[in-house]
């Protein structure tokens, strides 16, 4: 995230083993072993909680290595040393996959969509489209937002065959459309013949600026990672937005398939949203007790992140000096990623955050990549394994010392998923969950929550949750200190 002086000849910790000799060699069979847990006990969060991680654990590093030996598996170690809760620590067998983070592409025919089960009927399923993908296939055909289809090639679609017809089965097949009122199912002549292709994710799916009494009311539906990739194209949309004097801005996630990211990403959006705040704290970070102490003595700083002005050296960030963001979460029950309430947290304490949706999970961690080396860095790392660690090591808290690891309360609460009966158009007033958020916007009504789901369907499957990326948490980069 910074850039630090290496601490050089300095250790994080007073070591059991300071008695024992420089010259001390581990065994070969060992060495994976001795990385995972010297890295633990140097930086896991929950360190203090795993009674074979403690510091007294073993008086001499054969001692250790006799425990060592006990596993097999360095991966069965690992596990071992982790809190039962913790399912964001990771141990990368091949340290040269980490970066391989690209452009989203796929091969698909741009049709997004619901299956829900068809009422009163034990097999059948009806599929609903909750969007089509721009400039992709199905943006030619006749087909959009909230029609629904039975068939595929003429078979109908059950519980048991959705899958293979239309995620799994051939790159051409028509769709057969049918009416529904709720209840009933009434097949109707139209068919749209649709096709596979390679497919490249436009950076934004849909941005617009939506008038509003006084207000001009920029609109950004989100549906890529929080990634590097995309941030240029992010700032290029507020610049757009900053052009038109945008005064409102609504951030639309409910079909974000992101999950992580670096900090670093985050608080350029966070910048991009307001502006008026630079210098100021935006993100501090908590470590374990042993390295925060060690942090808080030596290099404060790197404890905490502000709120940059630029994406790079040479571009600027676009800011939008906004008082408010409106954040919709609301997905087949999508409560959030990782980014989104890293943002939400860091933002609260300089303006008003608006959450829409459902409760957040409380994805409060940060994460850290370790190589085996005197500094845990790359550069310095030992040759002869690819093995790196990827643990929790540090809770964030924003300007004044608040986290969320009990997630967010939404100021509006949406139904875990949309009416198939009103969809609406994305980006239009017609979309009951657009069209509630500008009226909180113009009367700060929150309105009334109608029942979720009266019609009692069964929500079988949604095209986007196999999409969201694996949340592993938020990453960040920090230079360590030389334990040597």
């Amino acid at each position: 995230m910074r850039n630090f002086f290496k601490v050089i000849y300095l250790s994080i910790f007073i070591t059991v083993f300071a008695s024992c000799s420089k010259e001390y060699e581990v065994p070969q069979d060992l060495i994976v072993h001795d990385f995972v847990w010297k890295g633990l006990n140097a930086y896991y969060l929950h360190q203090d909680k795993i009674a074979d991680l403690a510091d007294r654990r073993f008086s001499s590093d054969q001692q250790l290595n006799t425990y060592l030996s006990t596993f097999l598996d360095y991966n069965v170690l690992f596990s071992s040393l982790l809190i039962s809760s913790d399912v964001k620590s990771t141990l990368i067998e091949n340290y040269n996959t980490i970066n391989n983070v690209e452009l989203r592409t796929a091969f698909t025919n741009g049709l997004e969509f619901g299956i829900i089960a068809e009422p009163n009927n034990t097999d059948n399923v009806l599929g609903y489209v909750t969007h089509i993908l721009p400039n992709s296939d199905a943006t030619t055909k006749n087909i959009i937002r909230g029609e629904f289809f039975h068939a595929v090639d003429g078979v109908q679609l059950t519980r048991t065959n959705y899958l293979d017809l239309l995620v799994n089965g051939s790159d051409n097949f028509t769709l057969q459309m049918a009416n529904f009122n709720g209840t009933i199912v009434i097949p109707n002549a139209k068919i749209v013949a649709l096709e596979k292709q390679i497919y490249n994710y436009a950076p934004t799916f849909l941005e617009k600026i939506i008038t509003q009494n006084s207000d001009k009311i920029g609109y950004l539906a989100y549906n890529n990672d929080f990634s590097k990739n995309y941030i240029n194209d992010l700032n290029n949309t507020f610049l757009s937005f900053k052009n038109q004097t945008v005064t409102e801005l609504v951030l639309d996630f409910r079909n974000n398939i992101g999950g992580g990211s670096f900090a670093k990403n985050v608080s350029k959006i966070a910048a991009m949203i307001t502006g008026q705040f630079t210098a100021e704290v935006l993100i501090k970070e908590e470590w374990n007790s042993k390295a925060q102490s060690w942090f808080l003595a030596n290099q404060p700083d790197s404890l905490l992140t502000k709120f940059p002005t630029k994406l790079n050296e040479t571009t600027i960030i676009n800011s939008l000096n906004l008082t408010d963001v409106y954040i919709i979460l609301n997905g087949t029950n999508f409560s959030g990623s990782s980014a989104t309430e890293l943002l939400i947290n860091s933002l609260n304490p300089y303006i008003n955050v608006h959450v829409i949706g459902t409760k957040t999970a409380g994805n409060n961690s940060g994460s850290i990549t370790l190589y085996n080396s005197l500094d845990y860095d790359f550069p310095l790392r030992n040759m002869t394994h690819t093995v790196a660690l990827q643990p929790i090591v540090l809770s964030f808290l924003n300007k004044n010392d608040q986290t969320y690891n009990n997630g967010f309360t939404p100021n509006i609460t949406l139904c875990a998923n949309e009416d198939v009966l009103n969809l609406g158009v994305l980006g239009e007033t017609s979309d009951p969950i657009l069209n509630r958020v500008l009226n909180y916007i113009a009367t700060g009504n929150k309105g009334t929550s109608s029942a979720c789901n009266p019609s009692n369907f069964e929500y079988l499957f949604n095209s986007i949750s196999p999409q969201r990326e694996i949340d592993k948490g938020i990453f960040i980069n920090q230079n360590l200190p030389n334990t040597n």
